[in-house]
């Protein structure tokens, strides 16, 4: 499976010109960000493992790429999360589903254990059958698979008249900007990013945890967002993106992104010199429930 050669497309939203990476086209299953963090071990043949270890949110992208990354290698997949709302259990949907139709054993500690995922994963004896995958896809082996993205953009770059790049993205863990700054840096490409997780604080502890002390730009407004709470100015302006591209970006990440990029692009000087090439990272399918909830609270049909 080659998930290379994802196609760049041209939009506008608010006045701002911007090229896309739709790295959401990559493959049905294993697309986005999380295809390109787990590439390597998409390339490691089937027999050097037989169970993947990981854990976080019961709908998190990363759940089921990693499900569809055990799926296609005939490896096991135990994904710790801290609980599994009763609702999503009676009523399986997104990720979560998708999840569990490919094989995940999906296996809650905060009651079974009395532990968080991390740590009671932390605590499970080594195992050399085991590859353990942290949170997000927060591992080393992610910079190569993250360099095939970086090269396809330099590719591209150098195939458009002279201008000068700004590439940006939203972080969780914030790994993929991490390692798209480390290579395309030396090439005077900056990458932008927002803390979408925790604060800025939190983003710089997970560079500092790679061994990275050069880092992309974070855009902070200083305005405080709860992760994964509902704002109706996210819910408007990914449904203001999705008029003005026809194109679903994440409903999680993205609008927090665009908010940042909508007050710092214009105050950048010459920013009409500068081109924007925005990464989109998939994350359609957690999009299922997030509407849902949306819908429910604001009362909107789309």
């Amino acid at each position: 499976m080659q998930l290379q050669h994802s196609p760049v497309t041209h939009h506008c939203f608010q006045h701002i010109p911007f090229a896309l990476k739709r790295d959401d086209l990559l493959h049905p299953q294993f697309s986005g960000n999380k295809a390109r963090k787990l590439m390597t071990l998409l390339d490691t043949p089937q027999e050097t493992f037989k169970t993947l270890t990981s854990y976080g949110s019961a709908q998190a992208n990363s759940l089921y790429s990693m499900a569809a990354l055990a799926y296609l290698k005939g490896w096991t997949l135990n994904y710790y999360v801290d609980h599994i709302p009763s609702w999503l259990q009676t009523a399986p949907l997104g990720n979560y589903a998708q999840a569990l139709q490919l094989g995940a054993n999906i296996i809650p500690t905060r009651v079974t254990y009395g532990m968080s995922p991390a740590d009671y994963v932390g605590s499970l004896p080594h195992d050399d059958n085991e590859k353990r995958i942290p949170e997000g896809g927060r591992f080393p082996e992610a910079q190569a698979g993250v360099n095939t993205l970086a090269n396809e953009l330099l590719v591209w770059i150098a195939q458009q008249p002279t201008q000068q790049w700004v590439v940006a993205l939203p972080s969780g863990t914030g790994t993929t900007a991490l390692y798209l700054h480390k290579a395309l840096a030396p090439h005077g490409i900056k990458v932008v990013t927002c803390a979408c997780v925790g604060g800025r604080e939190y983003l710089q502890q997970q560079w500092r945890e790679l061994g990275e002390d050069s880092h992309p730009l974070i855009l902070d407004s200083g305005k405080k967002h709860h992760f994964g709470k509902l704002y109706q100015e996210d819910w408007q302006l990914w449904q203001a993106l999705f008029s003005a591209t026809d194109i679903e970006f994440d409903l999680l990440y993205d609008p927090i992104m665009w908010q940042q990029l909508l007050l710092w692009w214009p105050q950048q000087p010459s920013h009409h010199q500068k081109h924007l090439l925005y990464i989109h990272q998939g994350g359609q399918l957690g999009n299922v429930s997030m509407k849902a909830r949306y819908q429910r609270k604001y009362a909107s049909p789309m």
